[in-house]
């Protein structure tokens, strides 16, 4: 037995539940949706060909969280693009400095970085120090991302994860390297602070768009159609009850205590 109120939430998360695997499975048969053109994404090409013609290095933050726990989705969101970031950096002789806050994070980049390089036929061209650990501590990290990016005048500054109360420090510290500056992360208390600083700014879900976009993996862009079509069962739920409210019937109301 049900309890009482939990039906309809039930019913909805199966409803959800059915239009994202649905997706995912026409995703991985090659039914993939059209992504509309997210402008931070388009810029990342002019982002590393900047560095190239002035021949200063890139950084990339990946942000400060871990690879596991809530926010590690916004970590695997900014390694998705790292991969993309690294391989245009081979591309065009642009050397990356990728720092690291979190220890488990930092094989992984490694390798990305790596493997980026590699797929480019330029593995001699990686530096040995391009991924850097640096500490543990947020500040004690924040003070050495900051440092790079005074010393070593980067070109283009990608602050891509999960970022706090540190990010207005890394776009002030990008902005006077003169660096042009692509932030995006889904903590949405800090977005302000990307869209007064940066030059493009990917928005909330927009960073995870991003990261199937460019890695064009056909289950996540199948995941991301699914979840909008669950936005769009919400918001279609959301008009039915103030179009009922308006005519004063609790129908849906009654329904959803079920």
């Amino acid at each position: 037995m049900f309890i009482k109120g939990t039906v309809f939430g039930f019913v909805l998360l199966l409803v959800v539940s059915a239009l994202i695997i649905g997706s995912i499975l026409r995703g991985r048969r090659g039914v993939l949706p059209k992504l509309r053109v997210i402008p931070g994404v388009e810029a990342i090409p002019e982002a590393v060909g900047r560095a190239a013609e002035v021949g200063r290095p890139v950084l990339f933050n990946p942000g400060i969280a871990d690879l596991t726990g809530d926010y590690a989705a916004q970590t695997y969101a900014g390694l998705e693009i790292l991969s993309y970031v690294s391989r245009l950096c081979a591309k065009y002789d642009v050397s990356i400095i990728v720092p690291i806050r979190q220890a488990s994070v930092l094989p992984v980049a490694e390798e990305i970085v790596r493997f980026g390089y590699l797929a480019e036929g330029k593995l001699d061209k990686l530096r040995p120090d391009a991924v850097r650990y640096i500490s543990p501590f947020q500040f004690g990290y924040v003070s050495g991302v900051l440092g790079i990016t005074e010393r070593e005048r980067i070109a283009a500054n990608f602050i891509l994860g999960a970022t706090w109360s540190e990010t207005p420090a890394y776009i002030e510290a990008g902005y006077g390297a003169g660096a042009i500056q692509i932030g995006g992360t889904a903590n949405l208390h800090q977005i302000q602070f990307y869209v007064a600083g940066c030059d493009y700014t990917l928005i909330g879900e927009e960073l995870f768009a991003a990261g199937a976009y460019v890695s064009q993996d056909k289950a996540k862009l199948g995941s991301i159609l699914g979840q909008d079509l669950g936005k769009i069962v919400a918001v279609g739920l959301i008009f039915l009850g103030v179009l009922l409210a308006s005519f004063k019937s609790n129908w849906l109301v009654n329904l959803m205590n079920k």
